[in-house]
């Protein structure tokens, strides 16, 4: 294993954060009811043909700081109507706030990066908004968006999304921590190398097969992030082991490389997955064994084993602290893109000390699907 915390990369423009996740769904509707009673997430915006779209909808949801976009075709035209056929319900594209939209796309291109729409302005009364997108692994894209021009609710031709209330309980989820891609063999470094040479990021982390593996499987991978740590960007690969690894089955199932998960930060994971199970959400099993020896292996931490144990939350730590993490299960019929809930309590880490537990939850239920 290699992990860095010191600065190796050239930031060649600052990224600010995560500005929204955007997901091609099948059925906009249907989802947006499922995260807002699951997730807690509350109505934020919409597009479609009632404010003159007629191409697809969009859906705004928003949760504290994180703002997840579900978008549907309308016509079989739309580029999300042949991206679901082939890789059904998931991430399409995870946009980046910026100050210069121009000068980020154009940097981007001059060192390699991989045209998807060049910058655009879009403008209304409320004021104007720039964007461009340049693309990443699999089809997925990243766009680069400046609203500090822009005084209305989220875009031109939205408008406020007002639906039913739902009840259900506080989730206590604030801002995207890292968003996870699985690329096909042999290209985690193909595409480590582009984001260093495109977007000056650093290698924080690298695991080999070595470090993330059980008896069965394995898997390469490594994280790459923003000068600032807003940004983080694990990607995994394949490795050789005696039965298909997770990352082979969500490539076979997803038909390609794409975003495997996104972990959303939470200030009081007790609180969070507690109310995640009252409100339906389904998590991976962790093995019972996992929690005999928690307390010699993490620490001093603050919360109650037996408590982490009954809501099968996960504990690591590093030189900097300790974090507490959980995953659903896959959030949709193929099992592809699933969530992580994690807590940071100082540490800069992403659960290396958790794989071995992880890995066989997972394998478990690969299994059951008859994937393995």
């Amino acid at each position: 294993m290699y992990m860095t915390d010191k600065w190796e990369g050239n930031e060649y423009f600052p990224i600010n954060n995560f500005k929204f996740i955007e997901f091609y769904v099948s059925n906009a509707k249907q989802i947006v009811h499922f995260y807002r009673s699951t997730f807690g997430f509350i109505p934020y915006a919409y597009c479609g043909p009632e404010t003159g779209v007629v191409t697809h909808v969009s859906y705004v949801l928003k949760n504290d700081k994180i703002f997840f976009v579900f978008t549907t075709p309308l016509k079989s035209s739309h580029v999300a109507s042949e991206w679901i056929k082939k890789h059904g319900d998931g991430v399409r594209d995870i946009a980046f706030s910026v100050d210069d939209v121009d000068f980020c796309y154009k940097s981007c291109i001059e060192r390699g990066g991989i045209e998807n729409e060049s910058p655009m302005i879009f403008k209304d009364k409320n004021g104007i908004i720039s964007s461009a997108s340049i693309k990443t692994y699999g089809d997925t894209i990243h766009s680069f968006v400046d609203d500090s021009q822009y005084k209305g609710l989220w875009a031109p031709n939205y408008i406020e999304l007002n639906l039913p209330e739902l009840s259900f309980q506080n989730t206590h989820l604030i801002l995207v921590d890292h968003v996870v891609g699985n690329v096909e063999w042999d290209k985690m470094d193909v595409w480590r190398e582009y984001y260093e040479r495109v977007f000056g990021f650093s290698t924080f982390v690298r695991f080999d097969e070595g470090d993330i593996s059980t008896k069965y499987s394995a898997l390469k991978s490594i994280v790459l992030r923003s000068k600032n740590w807003k940004i983080k960007l694990p990607i995994n690969e394949p490795a050789e082991g005696l039965k298909k690894s997770q990352i082979e089955e969500y490539l076979e199932f997803n038909e390609g490389a794409g975003v495997q998960h996104i972990a959303i930060l939470t200030d009081d994971i007790i609180a969070s997955i507690s109310a995640l199970r009252k409100n339906g959400v389904e998590f991976l099993d962790i093995p019972s064994t996992y929690y005999n020896d928690l307390s010699s292996r993490a620490g001093g931490i603050d919360e109650e084993i037996q408590q982490l144990k009954e809501l099968n939350i996960l504990v690591d730590r590093d030189e900097y602290g300790y974090l507490l993490q959980i995953f659903t299960k896959p959030l949709q019929d193929r099992p592809t893109l699933f969530i992580e809930i994690i807590q940071r309590k100082g540490s800069k880490g992403f659960g290396q000390g958790n794989f071995q537990a992880l890995f066989e939850s997972i394998e478990k239920s690969q299994e059951e699907r008859g994937n393995f």
